[in-house]
């Protein structure tokens, strides 16, 4: 989190430096615009956060161990396939169910399948845009040929995470 935190601090330095070389009105500019994004935002990150946290606490981690957990199979990949394709929703409440999920015992490769599903099949996002601006016979084309990936890109997690947990 630490590198993260400073990567982006960095980044923002510079792009402050940058803007302020071009106008210094625009360093102003660019903060307020970043306070309105984050007083959009802010609200949806809180509820996602607390949501996760709730997740954590009510989770039968016997039961998640054993339909998404790291020796789930075939099964947890299914899962976590059908689980993001159906999961509404952006990155904001997608990522701390995640990382709740990872916490009480969900294997990786069920995990991936479920962040790689949801990026890739997404049923909401086919409904709601592709279908209407593609038409069907596109997005149906595309969603076929796209449901074996995630399935394969978990199994393909799954073993390396093991790969590299055994040093």
């Amino acid at each position: 989190m630490k590198g993260t935190f400073l990567f982006i601090l960095i980044l923002c330095l510079a792009a402050t430096i940058i803007a302020f070389k071009k106008d210094p009105q625009l360093v102003n500019d660019g903060f307020v615009q970043g306070m309105k994004m984050l007083a959009k935002i802010l609200p949806i990150l809180l509820v996602a956060f607390i949501l996760a946290g709730m997740v954590e606490q009510i989770l039968p981690k016997d039961l998640l161990a054993d339909i998404l957990g790291p020796e789930s199979g075939f099964r947890g990949l299914a899962l976590g396939t059908l689980a993001g394709a159906v999961m509404p929703g952006g990155p904001f409440i997608l990522f701390p169910l995640m990382a709740v999920l990872l916490k009480a015992g969900a294997g990786v490769g069920p995990l991936v399948a479920f962040l790689t599903s949801w990026a890739l099949l997404g049923f909401h996002r086919l409904l709601i845009y592709e279908a209407p601006i593609m038409g069907w016979k596109f997005a149906l084309c595309r969603m076929a040929a796209s449901l074996i990936f995630p399935i394969v890109i978990g199994y393909f997690a799954d073993w390396a995470w093991k790969a590299w947990s055994r040093g």
